[in-house]
């Protein structure tokens, strides 16, 4: 029975190696992928329409996207639904050249994504992702996060306008209360999303992608959830993926994405 315990030991510790040897793989996988090549050109469109023109992309040799053509008008929503796995999340990741597709075109405005430079075409666009990431940070510098130099009150208004202003004034230091992994206070999914619109609704790009934004929102929240995307969508080139009705039966066209491909499109009365 003595040596039982450093047997299991000497098990965990192996399980650990394991992993870490797993994740340091990974991080191999991103550090040594090769870059995609930036623009030539310095062009940065003048307007915000997105448009999509025969677009097919593979990921690991296999075609997830087949032929997706839609435009998407500067100040309107466009609505991406479908089953899971169907290519909403890569159409909209596609849109800040994350890869490079096989066939087609991306266009922001009349310009080829792939003539903008890469900072400018991040510069263009907002996301707001299911499982928001939380910087080890103060509350206030994971909403300046990703913009230029601004001023407190800055900060505020963004957080009013995405609704998490009050209950951040209930944290222990407020604004200055470290979140993420360091911190002792955690936020919920409902709260963490509030904090990503405050975020986006401060670098006021003209383009938003809201995937799943609402995910995590709950009866009592999601009132203020849908208010902070009016405050958001304003005068916006808008894609959301949901499947909640609440958040797509108003949007200008809905996509309907299935195993790659477009099976219908039009309003919500429309289909």
């Amino acid at each position: 029975a003595g040596y039982m315990i450093p047997l299991l030991k000497v098990g965990m510790m192996g399980h650990l190696l394991s992993q870490i040897n797993e994740g340091v793989k990974r991080i191999d996988k991103i550090i040594y992928h090769p870059k995609l090549p930036d623009a030539v050109t310095s062009k940065v469109p003048e307007i915000s329409n997105i448009e999509f023109k025969n677009v097919s992309f593979s990921y690991t040799e296999k075609e997830i996207l087949h032929n997706i053509s839609f435009k998407a008008k500067e100040g309107t929503v466009t609505a991406l639904v479908g089953p899971s796995g169907a290519g909403k999340t890569t159409i909209a990741h596609l849109i800040t050249r994350m890869w490079d597709i096989d066939k087609g075109e991306i266009l922001i405005g009349d310009v080829n994504i792939k003539d903008i430079p890469l900072e400018k075409l991040i510069d263009k666009v907002g996301f707001v992702f299911q499982d928001t990431f939380m910087f080890s940070d103060t509350v206030y510098e994971n909403i300046r996060m990703g913009s230029e130099v601004v001023q407190e009150e800055d900060i505020i208004h963004a957080a009013k306008a995405a609704q998490c202003h009050e209950f951040i004034e209930e944290l222990p230091e407020r604004y200055n209360t470290i979140i993420g992994e360091a911190g002792t206070i955690h936020l919920s999914g409902g709260e963490k999303q509030r904090i990503a619109l405050a975020r986006v609704i401060l670098k006021n790009a003209p383009i938003i992608v809201l995937d799943e934004a609402i995910a995590y929102a709950y009866a009592e929240n999601e009132v203020k959830i849908q208010s902070a995307f009016a405050e958001i969508m304003k005068g916006k080139t808008v894609i959301v993926i949901a499947h909640r009705l609440s958040t797509i039966v108003d949007a200008d066209q809905i996509i309907v994405i299935d195993e790659g491909k477009i099976e219908e499109m039009g309003t919500h009365t429309e289909l």
